[in-house]
């Protein structure tokens, strides 16, 4: 390793389980845009994507040669995740110390618990990113609390991206002098402003995310169902899909009950999951994004809040989402887009009519979104952030 005295470049390893699922576009876009000063290397089990989110740097356990011996999915069936993890913990050791890395940045607080044992081996520095099942599912389970706890004690830093989810974890007992707010950040100069106008002809609502319950998209579709008398056409588009977490699937078929108890099939596209550049192409084709999140009766919620909505504010569409966990944060309600409560369709239903009805007041509104976004979620401001608060763990010791 290198000096804690040399601070003029950090290397920073990146720690998680896979590089990269579809719908994990924003850490792609936090790790490339650090600034020149980081130098980052990613180590991960397994990869997928990689022609969408290639990076120079990414070191896989699945494709290190002795990892072939044992397959990782015999590993898991015959219950020998110790075995696992403790091949992990020595290659992400060894690549650590190949490169001179001095931080460790774990995503997801599951993984932060496992690489605990690295950092204290090697001496490198531990800052773990919570996303939102570290808060909502993980501390459902008395082991993990008692793993938190662990966790607690021994990092550096934890961060999250906004203040909700930050009293979660400080309320799972991490030490607030520990937790840092730090925003989840969205390229603007690929995300293009186009404010939308609606006059006449079929209204397009967007609806894009995975199938799970704490998304919501059985209220959405309450609403405009409700509301699709009072146009003269409405065309509704889905992006998204069940997933391998065994709860989508059930969601699924809520949804495609939704569709068929209000007549929607004929006004609704299924596109499934799409790329992110096909997300944002079809974005441009519609007039308002509807996402209103919900606490799932599993107790399963955002933890912080969806990137798209930062995204689809960004390109200057119609926000309808809920006052739920740190969306309050992106969607300033009555200001840069419009907020109900959790399961309120009326709600839905009405913040849906207010945008019919005044389409003249969208372009204010869309404005100030866009210029919200802008200081509080571009990328590249809160790469800065984050290279900052990297240097931060050296100035202060």
């Amino acid at each position: 390793m290198t000096s804690d005295q040399d601070t003029s470049r950090l290397t920073v390893v990146h720690s998680l389980p896979t590089w990269l699922p579809l719908t994990a576009t924003w850490l792609h876009n936090q790790v490339r845009h650090l600034p020149s000063e980081i130098k980052s290397q990613v180590v991960c089990e397994t990869t997928e994507n990689l022609d969408q989110f290639s990076l120079t740097n990414i070191h896989c356990l699945k494709d290190q040669p002795r990892s072939s011996l044992v397959p990782e999915g015999l590993l898991r069936r015959l219950r020998l995740q110790k075995l696992l993890s403790r091949r992990y913990l020595d290659f992400l050791e060894q690549v650590a110390f190949n490169h001179h890395a001095r931080i460790l940045h774990s995503h997801w607080g599951d993984t932060g618990w496992r690489d605990v044992h690295a950092t204290k081996r090697s001496g490198l520095r531990h800052v773990v990113t919570f996303y939102g099942k570290d808060v909502n599912y993980y501390p459902q389970f008395s082991i993990w609390r008692k793993r938190y706890r662990y966790l607690f004690q021994q990092v550096d830093l934890v961060l999250c991206e906004g203040p909700h989810m930050a009293q979660c974890i400080m309320q799972l007992g991490c030490p607030p002098a520990k937790v840092r707010v730090q925003h989840l950040g969205v390229d603007l100069d690929g995300i293009e402003f186009r404010p939308r106008i609606w006059r006449d002809g079929p209204l397009r609502v967007l609806i894009a995310c995975s199938f799970r319950e704490k998304k919501g998209i059985p209220y959405a579709l309450y609403a405009l169902g409700l509301l699709q008398n009072q146009l003269p056409a409405l065309e509704i588009t889905i992006i998204g899909d069940a997933s391998k977490d065994p709860r989508s699937h059930p969601e699924k078929a809520k949804i495609l009950e939704a569709l068929r108890q209000y007549k929607l099939q004929g006004k609704t596209r299924l596109m499934g999951y799409q790329a992110h550049a096909v997300l944002l192409e079809e974005a441009y084709k519609h007039h308002i994004f509807i996402s209103p999140s919900i606490t799932a009766r599993d107790g399963d919620t955002e933890g912080g809040a969806p990137v798209t909505l930062i995204e689809m504010a960004a390109t200057g569409m119609p926000i309808i989402s809920t006052t739920h966990c740190d969306i309050t944060s992106i969607v300033l309600h009555g200001k840069t887009g419009l907020l109900a409560a959790e399961r309120d369709v009326d709600g839905l239903s009405k913040h849906l009519r207010r945008y019919v009805e005044h389409p003249e007041s969208w372009r204010e509104m869309l404005t100030l979104g866009r210029r919200h976004i802008e200081i509080e979620y571009d990328v590249a401001k809160q790469a800065a952030k984050l290279r900052d608060i990297y240097f931060s763990l050296f100035s202060r010791s």
